[in-house]
């Protein structure tokens, strides 16, 4: 198996950074969409085990990138916390969580029971990646998950999640809690499953400001990290738009950090320290560049990389549907080119 980047993840200093790409098994691939087609939905591919597992490697054979990550959603689990998920286009949600009486209906679930075709997908992927590359399991950081569980649906502003934290803060502490305890046998069962690293998604960590991260997000983040250290994987952490929050975010105790493209990597170097791994952190829209553009960017990011511990090479976001498959692969060759 190619191990450069559990390396990466470990902070050693690797040839050249391991690169991956978020929602790498996405629209963007004609084969991704070609499988979704056959699944139905967005949620019936994410429950067929096969079919998941299938637009899962879809990236590894078709540009050539240095992990895996699991096909799925970062909502799956609250079906079995009694909430019904669907996508139209995007999620929705129902019934949202709004009163002390809903919260207090969440089931903390088993989630080996509730999600089997997510465990279902791991194993599969772990035979048929036959050691190829890495697989990442990921899930929502407390906070972000439950901020969607409020809102029911995405949003601008997130007003009703934040009308909580703000008019009912011990109704949203245990929102909170329950959620920090479903991620925690969510993620952990992943592991178990075969899930060789972990990236935790704290997509809304930036609609907090710096005090209210500290105060409703960073300690359930703490715990999740906490509780999966034992099981001997890397933890990666993704605060989206977060860089007002990087003097709390290095008190997270995850192996590696990811950053956004708003903040070059040797600056985020800089603000957290030498001590932690990045992750990132090309601009998703560079890649409708051409692609001497896009490896000139790359190749910039890479050096500004070279002021982490170690470095692992992705976008600052998710992959656009709209960018050519082309352009995707010329990134990866790009970032393979600068190996010394």
């Amino acid at each position: 198996m190619s191990d450069l980047f559990l390396r990466a993840c470990r902070g050693e200093k690797t040839e050249r950074p391991p690169i991956w790409i978020m929602r790498q098994a996405g629209r963007y691939l004609p084969e991704y969409r070609a499988t979704r087609a056959k699944a139905g939905s967005f949620v019936d591919l994410c429950k067929n085990p096969e079919l998941a597992a299938e637009v899962t490697i879809q990236p590894i054979d078709i540009l050539g990138v240095d992990a895996a990550i699991l096909f799925s959603d970062i909502l799956v689990p609250v079906e079995p916390m009694g909430i019904r998920m669907d996508f139209n286009p995007g999620p929705v949600l129902d019934p949202p969580v709004r009163t002390r009486a809903d919260v207090e209906r969440l089931v903390v679930a088993d989630p080996e029971e509730g999600l089997p075709y997510v465990y279902e997908t791991i194993r599969i992927l772990r035979r048929e990646l036959a050691g190829r590359v890495p697989l990442i399991g990921f899930g929502a950081a407390p906070m972000t998950l439950a901020a969607y569980l409020v809102e029911g649906e995405g949003s601008k502003n997130f007003d009703k999640f934040k009308g909580m934290l703000f008019s009912d803060p011990d109704s949203a502490r245990l929102l909170l809690q329950k959620c920090t305890a479903m991620t925690v046998r969510y993620l952990a069962a992943q592991v178990k499953a075969g899930a060789q690293a972990i990236q935790v998604f704290d997509s809304w960590a930036g609609i907090l400001g710096y005090d209210d991260y500290r105060e409703y997000s960073l300690p359930y983040v703490n715990e999740v990290v906490a509780s999966l250290k034992p099981l001997g994987v890397p933890v990666i952490y993704f605060a989206l738009d977060g860089a007002h929050l990087f003097d709390a975010i290095r008190e997270c105790g995850a192996d590696v950090l990811g950053v956004d493209w708003r903040t070059p990597l040797d600056e985020a170097a800089r603000r957290v320290g030498p001590d932690f791994v990045l992750q990132g952190n090309l601009d998703p829209c560079v890649l409708f560049s051409p692609p001497e553009t896009i490896a000139a960017r790359a190749r910039e990011v890479v050096e500004r990389g070279r002021a982490a511990r170690s470095h692992i090479f992705n976008l600052g976001h998710g992959i656009l549907p709209e960018v050519p498959v082309a352009h995707a692969k010329a990134l990866v060759d790009a970032v393979k080119a600068t190996a010394r």
